[in-house]
């Protein structure tokens, strides 16, 4: 049975850093592209970043080009995203997620997995 897992979630200033992990079990982690996708309150879905399968490539999502980072650590079975120069607009709760393949979809259509998220807030 897949398990993700999230953590890492709180209260950060304006400026401050948030690090988000994600452990994953039930299913070969090292053999499957993963994603962070968010929902900010009265909003949709949004990605964040994806990262393939054995990490040699990420993308990003424009609005955080920059200042966040996607990792993974696949003898941990874990993936991580580092947040630095949080913004209000990054509030929200922050999702990880498992791609069909070992390749990126870019597609949250095809993320067939999901994690149940941890709120990220961002508030002077």
């Amino acid at each position: 049975q897949v398990q993700l897992v999230e953590s890492g979630g709180g209260l950060a200033q304006p400026g401050g850093s948030l690090r988000l992990s994600c452990a994953a079990s039930g299913f070969p982690f090292s053999s499957y592209a993963m994603s962070w996708a968010r929902r900010a309150p009265g909003k949709g879905l949004e990605w964040v970043s994806f990262i393939y399968s054995d990490g040699s490539d990420t993308y990003y999502a424009d609005s955080v080009k920059g200042r966040f980072t996607i990792s993974r650590d696949n003898a941990k079975n874990t993936l991580y995203l580092q947040m630095n120069n949080l913004k209000p607009e990054d509030t929200g709760q922050y999702y990880c997620a498992k791609d069909r393949l070992w390749v990126p979809s870019l597609n949250l259509n095809a993320l067939d997995a999901w994690g149940r998220g941890t709120l990220v807030n961002v508030s002077s």
